[in-house]
């Protein structure tokens, strides 16, 4: 199956049965996919920062970098396409603290709670998670399955 790479700031949907969405050395940035299982079509992100507000004009340009403008837009575009939100099925991995031994910026922290945050408002769940400690990630979305994989420290982790 061909893989797209996601690289930061980067986001794609695909209703292709032969794609696979990867978000490959995810540190502090997050690695959110979301699919729907009715439509058979997937969306994912590979975001670096928490909030857009840091940089509006760079937002505005690639929302993808930032978890509020990318997951929003993300969820925006799946409901576009015909989605219904309630059977979005959302799963993350990444946030960890690599880098930023002493906890000093917390990026990764920063960018999982304000997922959280976008989640509950939206009344959205996390069907899957793989997030924080000081491990390097890479998260992959089949559009064929819906299947979510995690690969850490060599091993490879189902979430979806």
């Amino acid at each position: 199956m061909p893989t797209k790479l996601l690289g930061i700031g980067e986001w794609d949907v695909s209703h292709e049965p032969e794609t696979v969405l990867s978000a490959p050395n995810l540190g502090s940035c997050l690695g959110i996919s979301i699919y729907d299982p009715k439509l058979k079509r997937g969306a994912m992100m590979h975001c670096m920062l928490p909030l857009s507000q840091s940089n509006p004009e760079k937002a505005k340009d690639n929302p993808g970098l930032y978890v509020d403008t990318g997951f929003v837009m993300m969820i925006q575009r799946m409901i576009e396409n015909g989605s219904n939100k309630r059977d979005l099925i959302i799963t993350v991995a990444g946030g960890s603290n690599i880098n930023d031994a002493n906890n000093v910026f917390e990026i990764g922290k920063k960018n999982y709670t304000i997922l959280k945050k976008l989640l509950w408002k939206n009344s959205l769940l996390l069907k899957g998670e793989h997030c924080g400690s000081n491990v390097s990630r890479t998260i992959s979305l089949s559009i064929a399955s819906g299947d979510v994989f995690v690969k850490v420290s060599g091993e490879i982790v189902k979430l979806a």
